[in-house]
């Protein structure tokens, strides 16, 4: 068998970088993990909330946290803000209220800032939930798959993959479909490559949506 790693991971340091920045003792370091677990949940669990029903799907390509002692800024590179916050200003500040009721800090500030992501379907998170949308709505998984690599070459990337895991179509035996175009060097560390799982709950069952998309270094 291969030995799985996460892509990511494997390229910190090198091509990656991390998405929480802070420094924790060795005893708190736990507690400052649950926390970042908290404000990107909470952040989710808004943006689902207030999105417009027409859009669909959240656009959150990834959200990076910075602590400092008095100051907990959070920084949501999102692909559509449009859709998401109308009255920006304001859905900021309700964001900002909701994040920290969740956090319980009183001694830290917290201050959140939105990004918005140029490609938005070169991002892999971004493209997971397009494929998700479709799965729920019973589209064919190949129709999706073919779909999500059209919107991905519009974006100048050097190669993608994609793969969906589950009972797909609703057959009884799970099985594991995927697809690729282009070049994916997983084995290359200097290759920049950007990876993201995604579960989706469809009528049948569970699937597991991964996606690597090789984004030319330079």
């Amino acid at each position: 068998m291969g030995q799985k790693i996460n892509p990511l991971g494997f390229r910190l340091g090198t091509t990656q970088n991390h998405h929480s920045f802070w420094f924790a003792q060795p005893k708190s370091f736990s507690i400052g993990l649950q926390e970042d677990e908290k404000i990107r949940d909470c952040i989710k669990n808004y943006v689902q909330k207030n999105m417009r029903i027409s859009s669909g799907f959240e656009g959150i390509a990834r959200i990076e946290i910075q602590k400092r002692i008095d100051l907990i800024q959070v920084i949501i590179h999102i692909g559509f803000p449009n859709l998401l916050i109308e009255g920006r200003r304001r859905g900021i500040e309700e964001l900002q209220t909701n994040v920290q009721k969740e956090l319980n800090s009183v001694n830290r500030r917290l201050n959140i800032a939105i990004t918005r992501v140029e490609k938005p379907y070169g991002q892999p998170n971004i493209l997971a939930e397009y494929i998700a949308l479709q799965l729920k709505n019973r589209v064919s998984f190949r129709k999706a798959m073919k779909k999500a690599i059209e919107l991905t070459e519009q974006t100048d990337t050097k190669g993608i993959q994609v793969q969906i895991a589950g009972r797909i179509d609703g057959k009884e035996i799970a099985r594991v479909e995927w697809i690729r175009e282009g070049r994916v060097p997983l084995q290359t560390i200097r290759a920049k490559i950007d990876y993201c799982s995604y579960t989706v709950r469809t009528i049948y069952g569970v699937l597991g949506i991964k996606i690597w998309i090789f984004v030319d270094g330079k």
